[in-house]
């Protein structure tokens, strides 16, 4: 079992910048692949940016604006979010691609991210 605990959400101006991280914890496990997608009122969850050992992933819509990183000794990945747009108000979700005797997805709790015009 793997736990995902979801940080730095909050409210920002457009043109503002913010700074999520997830940080994986539980049995062990290897992360094969960790990311970030939102859900938008009315919407279907998105994905935002992805990052494992073939690099990196990006929506089109946060290309040049979001970064996704991550720490291996802290089992942690970062989103860094700059020049945000309303557009991009949404709940945010962590999620991680493992293995623990098997391949599994999990998901965070979501954290909100509002951007206000």
């Amino acid at each position: 079992q793997v736990q995902l605990v979801e940080s730095g959400g909050g409210l920002v101006q457009a043109g503002g910048s913010l700074r999520l991280s997830c940080a994986a914890s539980g049995s062990t496990f290897t992360i094969n692949r960790m990311g970030w997608y939102r859900q938008a009122p009315g919407k279907q969850r998105e994905l935002v940016a992805t990052i494992s050992s073939g690099g990196t992933n990006y929506a089109d819509s946060v290309k040049g604006r979001f970064t996704i990183s991550r720490d291996n000794a802290k089992n942690t990945v970062y989103l860094q979010m700059k020049s945000l747009k309303p557009e991009d108000t949404a709940v945010y979700y962590c999620n991680v691609l493992v293995f623990s005797g098997r391949l599994n997805n999990y998901w965070g709790q979501g954290t909100q991210v509002t951007v206000s015009s």
